[in-house]
């Protein structure tokens, strides 16, 4: 499975922005999906989950503004952040996995400050 992020960028602080990640794959519905983040000098943590039955989960941090989904046909997971702040700023990673199967992308930079 090849994971590609997209969406990232520099946005002001309030702002929003919606990360993609495209999958490759013909299995892509049975995967358990999430976005993780990793900002300088801290190690990557969780951001948002969905499974393949598309239940959600969320960090503390980020409930109440940020939305995961995932569109089963077109093999992409989607991640809506709204009312962003400065401590978002990370490398965003989409992760995939099922059973003992593991996959990361290449991660998107997204910057929040004025």
């Amino acid at each position: 499975v090849q994971l590609v992020e997209s969406g990232g960028g520099l946005v002001q602080p309030g702002g929003s922005l919606r990360l993609s990640c495209a999958a490759s794959g013909s299995i892509f519905w049975m995967y358990n999906m999430g976005w993780y983040r990793q900002a300088p000098g801290n190690q990557r943590e969780l951001v948002a989950t969905i499974t393949s039955g598309r239940n959600t989960n969320y960090a503390d941090s980020v409930k109440g503004r940020f939305t995961i989904s995932r569109d089963n046909t077109k093999n992409a997971m989607y991640l809506q952040m709204n009312s962003l702040k400065s401590e978002d700023t990370a490398v965003y990673y989409c992760n995939a996995n099922v059973g003992s199967q593991n996959y990361w992308g290449q991660g998107t930079q997204v910057t929040v400050s004025s």
